[in-house]
């Protein structure tokens, strides 16, 4: 016990010393201002940013259509036929001449022969 009561003195002390205050004396000297530090190393570089993707290529527009095809003319009428002239009538036969007679026969002399050409 002998410890304990010491204890207990000693605990009340500091309890209430810290309630007492006495004045404060007089400022001492200036310390000596201490070392500057040591520079800190440089950060590392950040890491550079991805580039971005490429947009995608716009489709080709649709072609325009072909146009419709115009309609045939009609066909125009076929003239009428002529008509087929009409057939002449074939000419009367001529009549036959008449027969001539056979000459006389003569009688045979010893004469001269004359021959005449035709006309």
């Amino acid at each position: 016990m002998r410890y304990s009561k010491l204890f207990v003195a000693v605990v009340a002390a500091l309890a209430l010393g810290g309630c007492i205050t006495l004045p404060a004396g007089p400022a001492g000297p200036q310390g000596a201002t201490g070392d500057t530090g040591a520079t800190g190393y440089t950060g590392a570089t950040g890491n550079v940013g991805a580039t971005g993707y490429t947009g995608a290529t716009g489709r080709t527009g649709a072609s325009g259509g072909t146009g419709a095809t115009g309609d045939t003319g009609a066909t125009g009428d076929t003239g009428a036929a002529g008509y087929t002239g009409a057939t002449g009538d074939t000419g009367a036969t001529g009549s036959t001449g008449a027969r001539g007679n056979t000459g006389a026969k003569g009688t045979t002399t010893g004469g001269t022969v004359v021959i005449v050409p035709a006309r």
